[in-house]
């Protein structure tokens, strides 16, 4: 599991079945996400597809995202229902400032809060994701319209996002219909991870296929960049 101080910039690649798993990790994913494309943004899948993804994921880190609840009593069922399936993490989407009653973390699964562009989040709303014991905190989109990720936040904002992270010890990624040629201006404000599904498909359809090629193409841009603090 990376430290969130970690300087070298690693690659998400969101994935629906076994079958898009081993894609991904014979191809340079750092950390095979699974999520249901057809169902939004933060669309959970069925704990057996996820164990299953697991499974074929090999040594590469794993997590599952858990949808979009009302409230923190929800969210801590949804939780709870992926809690068995051997991810190394879970997601769940988290609006800033939300009321963290009856929120109930898994013991000894760490969690990342997922807030959207949309909702206007900056590092201001990180302190309290590390005070309710978020592991980590990442921004993506929640309309999956062609819009990217800053179409809707400046990258000043972004970088003071993945900033607070690190000065919190949080896992911090960034996340929202990316294209391959984002990643230099991305990588460049030090979150721990970018995360891709769209880019990464054919046609750049998050509900099609993963492409191979891409998700290749994803790894070698992002390990060609020199890590933080080591330019020359």
């Amino acid at each position: 599991m990376p430290h969130p101080s970690s300087s070298r910039v690693r690659l998400l690649v969101s994935v629906r079945d076994p079958t898009e798993a081993a894609l991904a990790r014979d191809h340079g994913a750092d950390l095979i996400d699974a999520k249901d494309p057809d169902r939004g943004a933060l669309g959970a899948l069925p704990p057996e597809t996820v164990r299953a993804i697991v499974a074929a994921s090999g040594d590469r880190l794993t997590s599952a995202v858990a949808g979009e609840p009302r409230d923190g009593a929800h969210a801590s069922a949804c939780l709870a229902a992926l809690g068995g399936t051997g991810v190394h993490y879970l997601k769940i989407a988290w609006a800033p400032g939300r009321d963290g009653a009856g929120l109930v973390l898994p013991a000894g699964l760490p969690v990342i809060a997922v807030l959207f562009a949309e909702d206007g989040p900056d590092g201001a709303d990180v302190p309290a994701l590390a005070a309710a014991g978020f592991a980590g905190a990442m921004i993506d989109t929640r309309g999956k319209d062609g819009r990217r990720l800053t179409d809707h936040l400046a990258l000043p904002r972004l970088a003071g996002f993945a900033a607070s992270c690190r000065a919190q010890g949080l896992l911090s990624g960034l996340a929202g219909s990316l294209s391959l040629d984002d990643i230099p201006a991305l990588a460049a404000l030090g979150p721990g991870y970018l995360g891709f599904r769209g880019g990464l498909c054919a046609r750049a359809d998050r509900t099609g296929r993963l492409d191979p090629a891409r998700i290749g193409e994803a790894a070698r841009r992002l390990a060609a960049i020199v890590p933080r603090g080591e330019a020359a």
